[in-house]
């Protein structure tokens, strides 16, 4: 019985019917499928309140035309990605010229005040503030609980209270404590999530090729993001309370499928630690295997096994001493506050912007906003690559940031020249907003994560995830913040904050790149050439305690 004790249902149901066990690149494979489908959730499930926005607190537009209705309008990519403001802008409620009340012309209180754009600014911090702090308890959890049950445990919970967000609208609510506790629930939900993926994957793969596939994987941000928007701006016609339901119905139902097929550890299925990530711990995963058949697992060929609750899990202030944690740490605090900045905001820019001398409708907004997430697609692959190549992490992500300053300046100088302009110039700076943002959530917390200092005994991927993704969700707050209020004195102060923090985030790294850089000339000397092999990632980890 205890060696059942970890398997999943729906796992242990498909093995009585097939007969056998999966191969170890079997179970790879969905692991990385599932947990993609899972953070795909998390993040189309964050995406609605972007969307509805412009529904909320409609007074920064000055349309004579709202009435206008465009009947047979269709979602991106099934209908037109530009639609003029003044053909759709009140069909957002699904109903007829005659059906438009007053109250719809005026948005939805309380966010249709003077202080309207202000308290959907609070609204986001709240959310994101209770999901950093959450955060951080968290990822303590997902070292010392079963990973699977607590990963489903968040995903229902957000997709109960992202609902329930939603439901305001039928119940007609219209106090702003309903709106705001129902997004503080849900940012606590949603903590549950990312240091709980990333240590699955952790524990799965070994550090060979990690930033390349965990880019690729990484790609579930930007794909829920793009499913968020299409989902939310598809039911947004029949009232912006179903932009929220839908959503939270996906996230509940990935939650179900995580919890009948989702492996957290190898051992549960009974494969051993992959190598590189525990080198003391017996009957390791060598790397190399990565893509090749792996043993089945049977009773007539045993691998050495550990239980997913045995393994004894590193204390918070233990995990924040491992060398090269704070930098990161502080990285991505600027790097999220630029990142979630657009997040949380473009769709209401792109709204409020001329582009081409044309102003879009709320839902034309935000499907053009998911282009973004096509550039951070790309982005997070390609920083995941090079950083491969390299072997040098810290030296990648600064150099993302970097150059995401000048992307930013030229996206809000030219981006309202006309709509192809914007698009290119937008998918540009997703690139570059994106690519190092992607790469220290996952690459680089899972290198830290499994550090040689941890030795094999101990777990840790959750915590170092949780301190790093943490105390980036502090700046993901700060972000949308700021952005509320410097909004309403124009967008080219926004701008000018979000390239600062971009700024900030490459100087942070400065010290670890300057290491990467010594320890890549040291390697390629005569008397360095033997360790011309060894990872940067990790010399430069080890002079971190220096």
């Amino acid at each position: 019985m205890s060696r059942m004790r970890g398997i999943p249902p729906g796992i242990l149901l498909i093995r009585n019917i097939r007969g056998k066990d999966w191969n170890l690149k079997t179970y790879r494979y969905l692991i990385l499928f599932i947990t993609f489908i899972a953070y795909t959730a998390y993040h189309a499930s964050r995406k609605p309140s972007s969307i509805v926005k412009s529904v909320l607190d409609p007074h920064p537009i000055n349309d004579q035309s709202v009435n206008n209705v465009l009947h047979n309008y269709r979602p991106w990519p099934l209908g037109d990605v530009f639609v003029k403001s003044s053909q759709s802008i009140m069909n957002d409620t699904g109903r007829s010229d005659l059906e438009v009340n007053e109250q719809d012309n005026d948005g939805w209180a309380p966010f249709n005040g003077k202080y309207g754009t202000s308290k959907l600014g609070e609204i986001d911090v709240a959310f994101l503030a209770v999901y950093s702090l959450g955060m951080y308890v968290a990822g303590h959890l997902g070292d010392t609980l079963d990973l699977r049950l607590f990963l489903t445990t968040g995903m229902i919970g957000s997709g109960i209270f992202v609902g329930l967000f939603g439901m305001g609208y039928f119940w007609d609510v219209h106090r702003f404590w309903y709106f705001l506790g129902m997004q503080m629930a849900a940012g606590l939900f949603q903590a549950t999530g990312w240091p709980s993926v990333v240590a699955v994957i952790g524990n799965w793969f070994g550090k060979r090729r990690r930033g390349l596939i965990m880019g690729i994987w990484n790609a579930h941000t930007s794909v829920g993001n793009i499913s968020g928007s299409l989902l939310a701006a598809s039911v947004l016609d029949y009232g912006w309370g179903w932009s929220f339901i839908l959503p939270g119905a996906f996230i509940v139902v990935a939650g179900i499928f995580v919890y009948l097929f989702l492996a957290a550890y190898p051992e549960d299925v009974g494969f051993p630690y992959p190598s590189d990530s525990s080198p003391n711990a017996r009957g390791a995963i060598i790397d190399d295997s990565l893509w090749e058949e792996g043993t089945s697992n049977d009773e007539e060929a045993p691998v050495p096994r550990y239980s997913s609750v045995n393994r004894k899990g590193v204390g918070f202030v233990g995990a924040c001493f491992i060398p090269g944690v704070i930098p990161f740490a502080l990285c991505l605090f600027f790097s999220k506050l630029v990142a979630y900045t657009f997040l949380f905001w473009l769709p209401f820019y792109l709204s409020q912007t001329d582009i081409g001398g044309e102003r879009m409708s709320v839902k034309s907004a935000g499907n053009l906003s998911t282009l973004f997430d096509v550039g951070g697609i790309v982005g997070g692959i390609l920083a995941g690559y090079i950083s491969d190549k390299l072997k040098a992490r810290a030296t990648t992500a600064a150099s993302f940031m970097y150059a995401a300053i000048p992307s930013m300046l030229l996206y809000r100088s030219y981006g309202n020249i006309s709509k192809t302009m914007n698009i290119i110039l937008m998918i540009i700076a997703g690139l570059f907003v994106n690519g190092p943002y992607a790469l220290i959530t996952t690459a680089v917390s899972a290198d830290l994560g499994t550090h040689s200092s941890l030795k094999g005994d101990s777990r840790a991927l959750a915590t170092v995830t949780a301190i790093i993704d943490g105390t980036g969700s502090i700046g993901a707050a700060l972000g949308p913040l700021l952005t509320g209020f410097l909004s309403t004195k124009g967008w080219d102060s926004v701008f000018a904050m979000l390239m600062i923090g971009a700024c900030i985030a490459g100087l942070l790294l400065s010290r670890l790149v300057c290491s990467e850089l010594t320890d890549r000339t040291t390697s390629i000397s005569p008397r360095g050439r033997n360790n011309a092999e060894a990872p940067l990632s990790q010399s430069l980890l080890r002079d971190g305690r220096r």
